[in-house]
């Protein structure tokens, strides 16, 4: 009894240790599968209860009577393991318990990210071809799936830029430099950085991501100073320019020396660092006779020189760091200035100017009536001397020069054309020149906008490493005072040359030019057709009796007032209104001729009069004369010149008409002819 009394409870307590049971206790689903169903049955033995116990993955499962449910979608990127630890209880006391596992397979349901969105990367200009600028610890993409193997790709946005990077790999994103860099020709290049989850873009599924790279390459000191104009340059070198210059023997220039093909001037050949250049000569200046700017690069000189001479200056442009040099050789020759004169691009400039205009208002351009009209002169020996070169008009009292602009010395009250003779004269040698200027006094003439003038631009040599250079020689101020020689604001700079002007504005196009003239032509062409037409009409028949007769050839008349002689210089102002006429003189007819109204001259009579200053249609006295047209136009060269002019006049109308009273009377009209002493204004033409 007393055995069996300690057996019973051993007894007991192994049939109450027989706990849950389940047919599986380890699962593999993959992520993000939802839950469907009960995961197992779990059997629990009578009298006992089953519970989720505390190594239970939170929320993960949950337990309806017998049987395991899964509570969650799983994700592999928060947990690869669920495990659900069932518990069997009598009462407050657990019997036993047991575990059930599941594992989360992973899927590709992450797109890779790049740690950043833009990478921005400074790469020095002489970085070693072949070299890794960006390493792919900086570049490389993160993927949360665990089986994910990535594909970069580049590609370019600047132009030319896939071409200088490249990746090492298509696994491996470090960026790579392929070829040589060259701030001048590129300061900043982006690329696109892309990566994919898999190797091709039409895989499903298939996930990837962009970054920007942005390469900002600095500059570094690898070229010596480019004195400008380069004569050649392909963006590495500059071949240098020679520069040439004269001056006059026994003078001393105050103004900076103007030198071909430009001034001294030198930039850094590395324009990213763009160091200051020091100028300064090397060799060729023993005596002193010329000095440098340091800073500028103007040559000035220091003193005279006596006789003639040639000077070779070897010119040094250093970088203010005293880094890097550079020398151009100065060739400059000291010439005698005696008989050097000034000479003008034009022989005759012609100017327009509004009627009523008062004193000092500027002469605008014939051209180009918005710019004022600018009369220069240059030495074509010593460009230096065209500061020194003073304007005058000398045989016109209405206009002046204010240094090469032409202004009314008064008020212009009359209508019509101007004529002046414009002296240049070289203060220094003493040289002249003379040009003929043409103004035209209209009220359709608008008034110029401004006086101020265009400073004429200057081409350059040396495609786009070249620079604009000085001013030149048309470009200087006349009179006294000193010159300066202007640098260019910056390389690259230039422009196209003008003659010495500015550069004038067109109104209107080629084309239009051309339409315009296509339809004055064809309009000239039917007005000589109606012509030829009421000639035949009306003189046919005495065209045809008349033809055997020779016509005797003509002289031709000139005038142009630009090239009159000396001996003979015109009056250049203005003609007045004509006075009142005397009185004709008897016709042919014996008919007393119409007396026009006083203080008014008739262009039409019946009476040829060789009067100066005006033009005059001359018709005969009876119905068979002949209609003639005598043209009186002055200033005249001399008697015999005028006699030519008007030769030609009346022997071209008489034979044209086929009269022969016509033709002999301009025959004998033209020898002796001369305008009357007393004709007011021979110098314009009025009708």
């Amino acid at each position: 009894m007393g055995a069996w009394a300690l057996l019973l409870p051993l007894l007991l307590a192994a049939a109450g240790a027989q706990g849950c049971s389940v047919n599986q206790t380890y699962f593999e689903i993959e992520e993000n599968t939802k839950p469907n169903g009960p995961l197992v049955d779990i059997q629990v033995p009578e009298g006992q209860q089953v519970a989720l116990g505390p190594q239970s993955t939170p929320d993960a499962f949950r337990i309806e009577g017998n049987q395991l449910f899964l509570n969650v979608e799983p994700d592999y990127e928060n947990t690869t393991m669920l495990l659900a630890n069932l518990q069997c209880r009598r009462g407050d006391t657990v019997v036993s318990q047991l575990n059930v596992f599941v594992a989360v397979r992973d899927v590709n349901d992450n797109p890779p990210v790049f740690p950043f969105e833009v990478k921005r990367k400074e790469v020095p200009e002489d970085t070693k071809v072949g070299s890794i600028v960006i390493p792919q610890e900086e570049l490389a993409a993160t993927d949360r799936d665990q089986n994910d193997v990535l594909f970069y790709t580049l590609r370019e946005v600047t132009p030319g830029a896939g071409s200088v990077f490249s990746l090492r790999g298509t696994n491996s994103p470090a960026l790579r430099l392929d070829r040589a860099l060259d701030f001048d020709r590129s300061q900043s290049m982006t690329l696109l950085l892309s990566v994919r989850d898999t190797p091709k873009e039409d895989a499903e599924p298939s996930h990837s991501a962009t970054a920007t790279l942005v390469l900002e390459v600095q500059p570094v000191d690898r070229r010596p100073p480019w004195f400008l104009p380069c004569l050649y340059s392909d963006g590495s070198i500059c071949v240098e320019p020679q520069y040439r210059g004269a001056i006059p023997t026994g003078h001393k220039l105050p103004a900076p020396l103007i030198l071909r093909p430009g001034p001294i001037y030198a930039v850094d050949g590395d324009r990213g660092i763009d160091q200051r250049i020091v100028y300064s000569i090397l060799q060729g200046n023993e005596d002193g006779t010329f000095v440098i700017n340091a800073d500028s690069g103007n040559l000035t000189m220091a003193q005279s020189v006596p006789s003639p001479k040639t000077f070779r200056l070897l010119v040094k442009g250093e970088q203010a760091d005293r880094a890097r040099y550079a020398v151009a050789q100065v060739t400059v020759e000291a010439r005698a200035a005696a008989g050097s004169s000034p000479r003008f691009p034009q022989s005759l400039y012609r100017g327009v100017l509004a009627l009523g205009s008062g004193a000092g208002v500027a002469v605008s351009e014939a051209a180009d009536p918005s710019q004022p009209l600018r009369i220069q002169a240059q030495d074509p020996e010593f460009p230096d001397l065209n500061s020194a070169i003073t304007y005058r008009i000398t045989n016109n009292s209405d206009f002046r020069m204010d240094g090469e602009t032409v202004r009314a010395a008064a008020p212009l009250l009359q209508a019509g054309v101007f004529y002046a003779a414009v002296q240049a004269n070289n203060t220094v040698t003493g040289g002249t020149a003379t040009t003929a200027l043409e103004i035209r006094v209209s009220e359709q003439v608008p008034p110029p906008t401004g006086t101020t003038l265009k400073p004429p631009a200057l081409s350059t040599p040396g495609g786009p490493s070249s620079v604009g250079t000085s001013t030149p020689p048309s470009s200087a101020s006349s009179g006294a005072g000193s010159q300066q020689t202007s640098k260019p604001g910056s390389p690259g700079a230039g422009g196209g040359a003008g003659d010495g002007g500015h550069q004038e504005d067109r109104r209107f196009s080629a084309a239009e030019m051309g339409a315009l003239g296509g339809v004055l032509g064809t309009l000239l062409v039917l007005a000589l057709l109606a012509l030829a037409i009421l000639v035949h009409k009306h003189y046919g028949a005495r065209l045809r009796c008349c033809g055997r007769k020779a016509l005797e050839p003509q002289p031709y008349g000139f005038d142009n007032k630009a090239f009159l002689s000396d001996n003979h210089e015109p009056s250049w102002s203005p003609a007045p209104s004509p006075g009142p006429d005397p009185g004709p003189d008897p016709g042919p007819s014996g008919a007393p001729a119409e007396v026009p109204p006083a203080g008014v001259r008739s262009i039409l009579t019946k009476e040829r009069r060789p009067e100066g200053g005006y033009k005059a249609v001359w018709f005969g006295g009876s119905d068979g004369a002949d209609a003639d047209v005598v043209v009186l136009n002055a200033p005249v060269l001399d008697a015999d010149g005028a006699g030519d002019s008007g030769g030609d006049f009346g022997g071209d109308s008489g034979s044209d008409s086929g009269g022969e009273g016509s033709g002999d009377e301009g025959a004998d009209a033209a020898p002796g002819w001369e305008p009357r002493a007393d004709a007011p204004g021979t110098d314009s033409t009025y009708i």
